[in-house]
């Protein structure tokens, strides 16, 4: 029997896969062997957590989709890894780290392959939501190992070390994106990752213990989750169609009935079950409301404005995929050098004082993007990007101090995976609320731009006479300058609209970052567990 077939065998503390005999076997180097194997693993899904998004315009041309259509590849991302997050802790418990570990990089690899083989977006969506659903394994299984295999005293090490490998993903992922996108094509940034995961499943089966046979997984609430993921997509479809069929429409009104009930099913459901998916009167602790509030806020503006930007690099001012991955590049590793810096930090400064200043980083940042347009130079968008992924360095650790700062031990397991499930909502609500509102507002303005041009106007004429003679030096048939000289005003127009939408949208980010300061306030009373 292979080890990556033992999902039914349990171990024994001291059984050849147990975290005791493998220290026993390999000493204190044991424990880089295992950061080395969860790393590999772990880098290769945040990578393309990025990769991606550099990719979206490339990909709404080669299957002629909409960009509201397009963002369900973030969206659908997003949305599966917050079902496999809430599920990770029992899969932990029930078939241990190696087989959680391993099987979910496989699903991941195949989901790499299907998308970058699709034939059409509807496959290439599913590829992703399969990918988003792996990757929700991966967070809170290398956290639960940190805590297994460094002790208490060292443990704060241990996280520092696999925070830096985990925001290097995010960070280099959307540079590397753009090269690739470039040199090979959009379909090849699904190969680009897998080497490393590829690599890591070997690597698992001789570093990763197994399932420990003192663990009692329980049953997963499966009717909870059921609920839950009937809630989550029909209000992911109501939202995305709102725009497009009308917020009367049939489809609209049913998708919200059915979010409404199924909402009001998962939250019976956990009440009465035994093991929920979600522990609810973590939310009778204010602390932890509030915090839970303000990683949601914190979540959509953070995920809707990496969904945001690379797009507007690429319409707006009209980069190439390779320069819009390097617009960000400078901001994605300052992030990584600032994370840890900040992490020292949080266990010195009140949580909400370090949330405030980040928070009010990271909304300057997002609102100063609203004078962002097509001649804005490279390196003011550069130092806009960077200032906001230091506000994301200052709030993280601090907010996860406030969550847990008042939370008995035994609450723990839950509270993180509810705050991370959070998060991760708020960041698909996020990209679709992004994707919606970018639509209707650059619909607003453009119905309004010519409404007040036409070829009777004389602007219009004024702009067209411009045109004109330039098509004429070019050799265009005269039959067709009039016409053309039209269809490239109304580009104009378009870009122009665009333009606005990006800028409105920005301003929207803006707002709710400055919204979460009001919680961020409530948090005053929380302290880092060891000041008590």
């Amino acid at each position: 029997m292979t080890p990556a077939a033992n999902l039914g065998r349990r171990l024994s503390p001291k059984s050849p896969g147990s975290i005791e005999a493998l220290f026993e076997r390999y000493g204190e180097r044991y424990r880089w062997f295992a950061i080395a194997t969860i790393g590999m693993g772990t880098f290769a899904v945040l990578l393309m957590s990025t990769i991606v998004n550099v990719a979206i315009p490339e990909i709404m041309g080669a299957y002629g989709i909409s960009q509201s259509d397009a963002q369900w590849l973030s969206t659908g991302y997003l949305a599966s890894s917050t079902v496999s997050m809430l599920m990770s802790s029992w899969s932990l418990n029930k078939i241990g780290i190696q087989n959680t570990f391993f099987w979910s990089t496989l699903v991941f690899i195949g989901s790499s392959i299907l998308g970058a083989v699709s034939p059409n977006a509807d496959i290439l969506i599913l590829s992703r939501v399969i990918q988003g659903f792996s990757y929700g394994f991966f967070l809170p299984l290398a956290m639960y190992l940190m805590t297994r295999i460094f002790p208490p005293e060292q443990q704060g090490m241990g996280m520092g070390i696999f925070g830096i490998l985990a925001v290097m993903g995010p960070a280099i992922g959307p540079y590397i994106g753009g090269v690739v996108v470039d040199s090979l094509g959009w379909r090849a940034v699904f190969f680009v990752p897998l080497p490393l995961a590829a690599l890591s499943l070997p690597l698992a089966l001789i570093f990763l213990p197994g399932a420990d046979k003192n663990n009692n997984p329980g049953k997963l609430d499966w009717q909870g989750l059921a609920w839950l993921s009937i809630t989550i997509v029909h209000l992911l479809v109501g939202l995305s169609n709102g725009q497009k069929h009308g917020w009367n429409s049939d489809l609209v009104i049913f998708c919200f009935v059915v979010t409404g009930v199924s909402a009001l099913g998962f939250l019976y459901q956990q009440q009465r079950s035994r093991s929920p998916l979600m522990d609810l009167s973590l939310f009778q602790n204010r602390n932890y409301t509030m915090s839970a509030i303000v990683s949601a806020l914190f979540g959509a503006a953070l995920f809707g404005g990496m969904y945001a930007v690379p797009l507007f690099l690429q319409a707006v001012q009209e980069l190439t995929a390779t320069k819009a991955g390097l617009a960000l590049l400078p901001a994605g590793l300052i992030l990584t050098v600032a994370f840890p810096i900040c992490g020292r930090l949080s266990d010195r400064t009140p949580p909400h004082w370090m949330i405030m200043i980040g928070m009010t980083m990271l909304a300057y940042g997002s609102a100063a993007m609203v004078n962002a347009d097509k001649f804005t130079a490279f390196s003011t968008i550069c130092f806009w990007l960077i200032l906001s992924r230091v506000g994301m360095a200052v709030v993280m650790p601090s907010l996860n101090v406030a969550a847990f700062a008042t939370l008995q031990p035994s609450q723990l397991t839950q509270a993180s995976g509810t705050i991370n499930f959070v998060r991760q909502i708020g960041g698909a609500f996020g990209v679709n609320l992004t994707s919606v509102y970018l639509d209707r507002s650059t619909s607003y303005h453009l119905d309004y731009i010519i409404s007040t041009q036409d070829a009777a106007n004389p602007q219009t004429q004024s702009m067209l006479k411009q045109l004109v003679p330039g098509l004429h030096q070019s050799g265009v048939d005269q039959a067709y300058q009039e016409p053309l000289a039209m269809w490239l005003l109304n580009r104009e127009f378009y870009s122009q609209s665009l333009t606005l939408g990006f800028q409105d949208t920005f301003l929207i980010t803006g707002i709710i970052l400055f919204l979460a300061l009001i919680p961020s306030v409530a948090l005053r009373n929380a302290r880092h567990p060891h000041k008590k």
